[in-house]
């Protein structure tokens, strides 16, 4: 299953590949809004850095929430995590709001 969410997605995976925790329960940082892509109750999500790649664990039917998106609710399990990106000719980048 995907989920979008603005410029982030999220795929419910089967396992957790083995990585660090990351503290907070924010997904992404709006760097010219001030926005961001969160989770409602911190307590309801654990955030884990695979290398470049981010996962979320959800414990509990948890709500992402941004100013400028409607809020999608997220049922538990394990979630893997893609910033959208662009091309241009200088180089592929991570979209930015």
């Amino acid at each position: 299953m995907l989920y979008r969410h603005g410029d982030v997605l999220l795929q419910k995976v089967s396992t957790l590949p083995t990585g660090q925790r990351r503290p907070g329960n924010t997904l992404a940082h709006g760097e010219v809004t001030g926005h961001s892509h969160r989770f409602s109750d911190p307590a309801s999500v654990q955030l884990w850095q695979v290398g470049p790649q981010l996962y979320a664990e959800v414990f509990c039917a948890a709500d992402l929430i941004h100013e400028e998106h409607a809020t999608i609710r997220l049922e538990p399990g394990m979630y893997q995590v893609w910033m959208q990106r662009e091309y241009s000719p200088e180089a592929i980048r991570r979209v930015r709001d």
